[in-house]
């Protein structure tokens, strides 16, 4: 039957011998073996040597370098530090302790003995009782259980359904009540999508909140993987990850961030196995801006990006969790995995998955491919939701491609770009391949050109406004659009919107973005470039003279930029980069 988890914090003891509170959720593996069923796999991650992220861990941790299962036989004279420690601090204040609290029935009787210190009431209906008659108990969590139930009046009237039965008594921190407060929230606002559980109503009494939603009666991904010997085809993992894409698209769009994606987060609304699934437990999901970064530790230990444990982070975190979920269902192994939680984040942070044991050296080029560009740890570098909608594997006329929020974030920084940074933009859309055209002809036709095949400011206005929920509101996404003014006075053809629209970062992971680079640059020598002083091309990157001595690599004896300076151009430069890059 469906089932809406709370979340358990089960406390471990990691490599240090410390006491850590793991961020992973009720199940104490995600791919535990469960009711004899076949377990999932483990595969050693490779080390990566060129990693994109240093050992910059917070708090000044250094970490060892990745490893895959420690073996027993050999001992460390120096147990390696720990990145999970700086977790602790963070769980701490989210959930009020380290250790669980003892499980059992949670009461409903009136006895439940509360922290007068927080406000407990959420201003939900108090008739639960009259509204709902609950049934038997479906699923189990760290702070609540989730029943079957039927509604005795109105539209709801006999319909089952699920209601997540929330415990207050157990929400001992001023976070864990936002937490629902904000779950609620969200679900309330986000509606209208085929493969987001339905909410049908919040209520409350003096020990419980309780969430009324749709029941899915299919069980979880979880369980048709096990069910399947831990392993989909390409055909059928396709089917299924098409349908993870476009509900993590619309969520995106709205600016939800979902921060727990994982195979238990999944169920299916029937055992029939074409059915569809729905994305459940917003939990730990927010609320974010469009140029915003979250810095809170939250997830599951198997599927936290890199990002999220250097806590700098955005909607980028949940494709990767969509990266590990792929792996997952096409080999039947964990892409990073240790035995503790101190390990797994290590390998996260400083291991590649492993593509080359079985099934891989047999599996598709085109979803290698797919799977790596989920998985790059470099977060800037990863496709989108809607990109990967259109990805050689995935594309299909049979599934609509969503409105991407990335498209206002790129043409947003085109608008406001200097000159040269617009004639090195365009350039590089001159050698697009036709697999990221198709992408930007799809966002492009999205936006409904006029008759003139252009695009204004007014049509990126009505096709964000066409596709909102409250919850875009509330995440203030449509004030991107005030940043985008200036194209209330021109518009964009196709070439142009390419140019605003495609991002370096991302063409820079492509096998191919040498030959790109190059056939870029060939335009932009009879197009765009010319003659540029160190001092200029500094005042243009909007860095200091500490960097003159590095930027002079970049101008050729006759004053233009060279191949080198014009990719590191599209880039940008940080003071920061360009020190790191000097040193």
């Amino acid at each position: 039957m469906g089932q809406c988890y709370g979340k358990s914090i089960p406390t471990v003891r990691d490599s240090d011998g410390a006491t850590i509170t793991t961020i992973t959720t009720d199940h104490p593996s995600p791919v535990a073996n469960n009711n004899n069923l076949p377990s999932v796999k483990n595969t050693p991650a490779r080390s990566s040597a060129n990693s994109p992220w240093p050992s910059t861990y917070p708090h000044g941790v250094t970490p060892s370098p990745a490893r895959s299962t420690p073996r027993r036989f050999f001992k460390r004279p120096f147990p390696p530090p720990s990145p999970a420690k700086h977790i602790k601090a963070s769980l701490a204040r989210r959930f009020g302790h380290a250790k669980p609290p003892t499980e059992g029935p949670i009461p409903e009787d009136g006895t439940a003995q509360m922290d007068q210190s927080l406000n407990k009431n959420f201003g939900y209906n108090k008739n639960f009782g009259a509204k709902f008659e609950l049934g038997k108990e479906i699923g189990r969590g760290h702070f609540g259980h989730t029943c079957h139930a039927k509604g005795k009046k109105g539209d709801l009237k006999d319909l089952p359904i699920a209601v997540k039965i929330i415990s207050k008594a157990k929400m001992t921190t001023a976070i864990s009540i936002e937490d629902v407060r904000r779950e609620v929230k969200i679900l309330k606002a986000l509606s209208g999508h085929k493969h987001l559980v339905k909410f049908h109503d919040a209520c409350e009494d003096a020990n419980n909140v309780y969430i009324a939603m749709e029941l899915c009666e299919g069980g979880e991904l979880l369980d048709r993987i096990l069910s399947r010997g831990g392993k989909y085809s390409e055909d059928d993992a396709k089917l299924i990850i098409v349908q993870i894409l476009n509900v993590v698209a619309f969520c995106h769009l709205q600016g939800v961030v979902h921060r727990d994606l994982k195979p238990e987060n999944f169920l299916f609304t029937s055992r029939n196995e074409d059915a569809d699934m729905k994305l459940i437990d917003f939990g730990l999901s927010d609320f974010i801006r469009p140029d915003e970064r979250l810095n809170d530790i939250v997830g599951s230990a198997y599927y936290v990006a890199p990002e999220v444990l250097h806590r700098s982070y955005s909607l980028e975190a949940d494709i990767w969790s969509i990266g590990v979920i792929t792996y997952i269902l096409l080999c039947g192994s964990r892409p990073f995995w240790a035995r503790t939680e101190s390990g797994i984040f290590r390998t996260v942070l400083r291991a590649d998955p492993n593509f080359e044991d079985l099934p891989w050296p047999s599996v598709s080029p085109e979803v290698k491919d797919f799977v790596k560009r989920l998985l790059n740890k470099d977060y800037r570098k990863r496709m989108t939701a809607a990109q990967a909608l259109t990805h050689p594997w995935l594309r299909s006329e049979s599934h609509p491609i969503p409105l991407d929020i990335l498209v206002y974030k790129l043409v947003k920084s085109y608008l406001h770009a200097t000159p040269l940074k617009r004639a090195a933009l365009k350039a590089l859309s001159k050698a697009l391949t036709e697999d990221e055209l198709v992408y930007l002809r799809a966002q492009f036709m999205l936006l409904e050109p006029s008759k003139d095949g252009c695009i204004s400011l007014e049509n990126f206005r009505i096709a964000l406004l066409g596709n909102a929920t409250d919850a875009m509101k509330e995440s203030r996404v449509p004030d991107i659009l005030n940043a985008m003014a200036t194209l209330s006075y021109r518009k964009l053809d196709f070439e142009e919107f390419c140019a605003a629209a495609i991002s370096t970062y991302q063409l820079e992971s492509l096998e191919g973005w040498e030959q790109i680079a190059s056939v870029a640059f060939e335009h932009f020598e009879r197009e765009g470039n010319r003659h540029i002083s160190v001092e200029e091309l500094a005042r243009e990157l909007n860095v200091g003279p500490t960097t003159h001595n590095i930027l002079r690599d970049w101008i050729r004896s006759d004053g233009k930029l060279s191949l080198l300076g014009y990719t590191k151009f599209l880039h940008g430069v940080t003071l920061r980069s360009a020190h790191m890059r000097h040193h």
